[in-house]
């Protein structure tokens, strides 16, 4: 019943966003075209509600040619662009995605299909909500925590889905945005989660499998030789 709820509330405060935002949102605009060479906004697919890709909106914070995939060199960031990210501001575009239904503002982070792509089943629960501007592994650190850390508040955030707990995340992101603190995920963090997220599904599937093969004791090989399943001198 509240995702319904929620839904509402996303849209009235998006649409009432766009009025409040509007002229910082002009002058971002003007200051980026004037700053550097490409478009204002950057659009990139991200992982939605049950695994659907969308297109995310942000302000361009980095120079046209960067590319997020490239871990050979570092992110280029432009002038406008550290101050956007320094206070969340190259978010605001974000605000379209909550219009459309996309978005919310209390969720999981979007995250590139990457991520998707490299978690256990377990892990992609995270996804049973829509994604949200702010969520609870933000609040919690940001990204000064564990990619494994982050999950793990997600899928907190899923089980307690709650009004009271997108309230408490909206007043606690405030305080988060104001410190500044774990704002940056250039590539070599999303290179580091991405091995951390291999290298954890890879040892959940093995100990899955280890799960599924029979218990080798006296008992079970006795049972297997009376059935004929083993024929050794064991």
């Amino acid at each position: 019943m509240y995702q319904y709820l929620k839904r509402f509330l996303d849209f009235i405060m998006a649409l009432l966003c766009c009025i409040l935002f509007f002229v910082p949102i002009i002058i971002i605009a003007i200051c980026i075209k004037v700053d550097s060479k490409g478009p204002i906004i950057f659009k990139q697919f991200r992982t939605g509600k049950n695994g659907k890709p969308f297109m995310l909106y942000k302000f361009r914070s980095m120079i046209k040619d960067n590319d997020v995939h490239d871990f050979t060199c570092s992110d280029q960031h432009t002038r406008v662009g550290i101050f956007l990210r320094k206070f969340s501001l190259d978010e605001l575009p974000q605000i379209i995605n909550i219009l459309k239904g996309e978005m919310s503002f209390i969720g999981p982070r979007p995250w590139i299909f990457d991520y998707y792509e490299n978690m256990t089943e377990e892990q992609r629960h995270r996804y049973d909500v829509l994604p949200g501007v702010s969520g609870l592994a933000q609040i919690k650190g940001r990204n000064n925590i564990s990619i494994i850390n982050k999950i793990q508040y997600d899928l907190e955030y899923v089980k307690n889905y709650s009004f009271y707990q997108d309230i408490k995340i909206i007043f606690l992101t405030i305080g988060t945005v104001l410190s500044k603190e774990g704002a940056e995920a250039g590539k070599s963090t999303i290179q580091l989660e991405l091995e951390t997220l291999k290298a954890n599904k890879a040892e959940v599937s093995i100990k899955n499998r280890k799960k599924t093969l029979p218990i080798e004791n006296d008992a079970y090989k006795d049972h297997i030789k009376v059935q004929g399943g083993i024929h050794s001198d064991v």
